[in-house]
């Protein structure tokens, strides 16, 4: 009866394992994909803060951006990967 009890709880491992492999190797890829995009989405709104820069801007507006641009490139620091 033991017997019995340790090959259902081998058998119950295993199933579990073969389950949760392919789960981990699909999400995988998608992981790395959604980094890379919003890592991309990130450096597309720095050239755009840049651009918007180089157009001329009052005090205020200098200061918004400025600060729109330290936010950028510390959310870039975080997501991308160099």
């Amino acid at each position: 009866m033991l017997e019995h009890g340790l090959t259902n709880a081998k058998e119950f491992k295993m199933r579990r394992l073969l389950l949760l492999v392919p789960l981990a190797l699909l999400t995988a890829p998608s992981a790395g994909h959604d980094a890379q995009t919003q890592c991309a989405e990130v450096r597309a709104k720095i050239r755009h803060v840049q651009s918007k820069m180089r157009q001329g801007y009052t005090r205020a507006q200098g200061e918004r951006l400025e600060a729109e641009l330290r936010r950028l490139r510390e959310r870039r620091a975080r997501v991308c990967r160099r």
